[in-house]
């Protein structure tokens, strides 16, 4: 669905542009704790605030500028955004070409759960240039319009934890037997189960591993 960016569309984010004609912001269907947008405009747009979540994007078009953590931030086409909650922050469009961006922001409950224990990663950096992250992040944003199923979220939520986990320097858990006789009996399963959607649940139940040690 698409939105005008009208005076009140980003109330309480602090909504500092006032030509709503040439900017707006496109929503996806998302799975719980999960948001998709695009988000088009000129000038600045945002003066400081926070999120309760983790906001990572991919720059698509233009010079994003923001201050975080300190400092001046400017992500370029390709670059990766990474927000981690309530770090306070601004935003606009660093040129008069205007800025496009898509963004997914994530309960940081979810990102625990895919961890099972470990401490979140903390990427200091609010810009990363990073080809494989950029491709994970853009399997979920590309098709912003489209539902996505949950053994695609289970696996990209594990594809991107490990890519903050690089970026935050936290070295990779290395698989264990046990794990790789589970991914056997889920290869298995699912080539049995061609003809039908599977559901973690599913996955989990016959494996004895929680759906995002699974997808490691």
């Amino acid at each position: 669905m698409s939105h005008d960016l009208d005076s009140q569309a980003f109330e309480g984010l602090g909504r500092l542009c006032i030509d709503a004609a040439e900017n707006r912001i496109i929503s996806g269907p998302d799975p719980a704790g999960m948001e998709r947008i695009e988000a088009r405009f000129h000038g600045s747009a945002f003066d400081l605030h926070r999120h309760d979540t983790y906001a990572i994007g991919v720059t698509l078009h233009g010079v994003q500028t923001f201050r975080y953590l300190g400092a001046a931030r400017h992500s370029l086409p390709g670059q990766i955004i990474v927000l981690h909650p309530d770090e306070l922050h601004d935003g606009g469009a660093g040129t008069e070409d205007g800025l496009r961006y898509r963004m997914l922001y994530l309960e940081p409950s979810l990102m625990l759960d895919c961890l099972g224990g470990a401490s979140l990663p903390f990427v200091r950096d609010g810009v990363v240039t990073d080809a494989a992250f950029c491709a994970t992040l853009l399997s979920a944003l590309g098709p912003l319009e489209q539902e996505l199923d949950d053994l695609f979220v289970d696996d990209f939520l594990v594809q991107l934890m490990q890519s903050l986990t690089r970026h935050g320097g936290q070295p990779a858990k290395p698989m264990t037997r046990t794990a790789w006789r589970a991914a056997a009996l889920a290869r298995d399963y699912l080539t049995e189960n061609l003809t039908r959607p599977v559901r973690s649940g599913e996955l989990e139940a016959i494996t004895g591993l929680d759906r995002y040690a699974l997808s490691r």
